[in-house]
């Protein structure tokens, strides 16, 4: 995910590391296919739906719990029905935004039954009904954190991927878009049209979507055998095309680098997310002027279709890791940018990244993973985004390239269609580079903030030597390594490499001509703030 705007501007204990988010986990059932039967029409707002859920039961149970919206004071939300199993009915209760289904047979262990459940409403969120800047009416979903539950009966959190079919009624004139294979397209009667869309990979609800208006619709490329189309109001039908046909680009850079793609098609569509693109699996939505006909949106495009790997793919278990899924995306966007544009790109992007987070922390000083969030709303900041994406480079300069690419695609090898926690992810890099890296995501993933540093240095004449005091001034201790470039006054470059771990040191090095000046981690190697002058 990409926000259209910026957003807002202690050492943890070790066991909040393992501190799962708030959601009211059932690990008595796993859920394995979503299917949902959606009537939309355009004299209302109103859904007509039924959903048809397959549950796999991991231990004997007489109720589960689903995620629905109850109607709000407003009579916006759900009403439930029926709920039944096979043609038989089951009593349930739907309060507080929860389904709680009653079983008239228990269920046992191993259990695989699918229950229907018929409901109706209209949804305060989560799909998008409205007009687009043309005027046009259409239907979004809008999904990303939680929204998913306020109009499809799910359990609403990443941790529980299943795979998904939406078969969708709507009036003739409208296209329809959704996760995965087209499976049917047939008109019921003259006015209406249903459309059916498969997926088979296990995806998170968040990812999950539809799509419907009046499109134009065109493929772009090939990769393999995964269709790239673009979807785009048919008022920016060239516009559109053009600027969407770059996805052929970071995709195959992206499978070329961490591994297959995980899905049969890749489809870009201009809607009306609230965000300025939204990772849905394998059909990626953008803010609806994204569209300009100038390209100026090839970095939004990238970071999305990163997600298909991080996010969608390999999803993290619970919010608090949600940085496994948006500092990956940052990062591998960044390296993307290198790779067509060249490392004069790359480092104003990690520049610009790391201004970024010295800004946000001037107001917060929390680390990425942060145990204390109970909306999951909140999980997105320049913590999640840059500082994630900032860690990933640090690795990679402690690592080297080959290590941090075997030990990325070994990580999405194990975790591609699967859920990860941090730690899943540092053992991935510990395996791949035989080292201990509990030091370093302790530092950079679980305590707040980055290295702040002041210094002075002066030259010895009599010993030929550049002496350098160096301090911490931050509010936490970090150990690192920081580069230095001394500059003679011929204009020579003279590279130093220091390792940094107390508060405050003394570095010298033998010099034999006096530095015009010191400038600290001209690579851009490092997440830090400060100076050093002469003194």
């Amino acid at each position: 995910m990409k926000f259209f705007v910026s957003l807002l501007f202690g050492l943890l204990f070790v066991s909040s590391v393992h501190a799962d988010d708030r959601y009211p986990r059932n690990k008595d059932i796993d859920i394995q296919r979503y299917r949902f039967l959606l009537e939309l029409n355009d004299q209302n707002d109103m859904i007509q739906a039924q959903a048809q859920i397959t549950v796999k039961f991991l231990a004997p149970a007489t109720n589960f719990s689903l995620d629905l919206a109850n109607k709000n004071s407003e009579g916006k939300g759900v009403e439930v029905l029926a709920v039944n199993l096979s043609e038989q009915t089951q009593n349930f209760v739907h309060q507080s935004d929860r389904l709680r289904i009653d079983l008239k047979e228990s269920a046992k262990a191993g259990d695989i039954k699918v229950f229907q459940i018929q409901y109706r409403g209209e949804p305060a969120s989560g799909l998008n009904i409205s007009k687009n800047k043309y005027g046009d009416r259409v239907f979004f979903a809008d999904n990303w954190p939680n929204h998913g539950h306020q109009w499809l009966p799910t359990v609403d959190h990443p941790s529980d991927k299943a795979a998904v079919e939406f078969v969708v009624i709507a009036p003739a004139q409208y296209s329809v878009i959704a996760n995965g294979l087209k499976m049917e397209e047939s008109y019921i009667d003259a006015n209406r049209k249903l459309t059916h869309w498969k997926e088979d990979v296990p995806l998170a609800v968040k990812v999950m979507v539809i799509g419907v208006a009046k499109f134009a619709m065109q493929e772009s490329a090939k990769l393999n055998d995964v269709a790239i189309t673009s979807w785009v109001f048919p008022q920016n039908r060239s516009e559109g095309f053009r600027d969407y046909a770059v996805a052929i680009n970071p995709l195959t850079f992206f499978q070329q680098k961490i591994g297959p793609y995980p899905y049969k098609k890749l489809a870009n569509v201009q809607s009306k997310t609230r965000f300025g693109g939204l990772e849905n699996a394998n059909t990626i939505f953008y803010f609806e002027n994204s569209v300009t006909g100038k390209g100026e949106q090839e970095g939004l495009v990238a970071h999305e279709i990163a997600h298909q790997w991080f996010g969608n793919s390999a999803t993290e278990n619970d919010w608090h890791h949600v940085w496994l899924s948006e500092g990956f995306a940052t990062y591998f966007t960044n390296l993307y940018l290198e790779h067509t544009y060249g490392r004069d790109r790359f480092l104003r992007q990690q520049l610009a990244d790391r201004e970024k987070i010295i800004r946000y922390h001037q107001k917060v000083w929390r680390p990425i993973v942060d145990t204390e969030i109970q909306d999951p709303k909140n999980v997105l900041s320049p913590n999640t985004y840059e500082k994630g994406g900032w860690l990933l480079h640090m690795l990679r300069q402690d690592l080297g390239d080959e290590v941090f690419w075997a030990g990325i695609r070994a990580y999405y090898a194990k975790f591609a269609g699967k859920n990860a926690m941090s730690e899943d992810f540092q053992a991935a890099m510990e395996q791949a580079s035989g080292k201990d890296l509990k030091a370093f995501f302790q530092q950079w993933l679980y305590q707040a903030g980055y290295p702040k540093l002041a210094g002075t240095w002066h030259y010895d004449t009599a010993n030929h030597e550049v002496v350098l005091k160096l301090e911490q001034t931050g509010k936490e201790l970090f150990e690192f390594p920081l580069e230095l470039a001394l500059q003679t006054a011929n204009g020579q470059l003279h590279m130093q490499r220091i390792n940094v771990s107390r508060a405050q040191d003394t570095f010298k090095f033998k010099l034999d001509v006096a530095p015009k000046f010191i400038s600290l981690d001209p690579n851009v190697r490092l997440l830090f703030e400060g100076k050093v002058t002469e003194n």
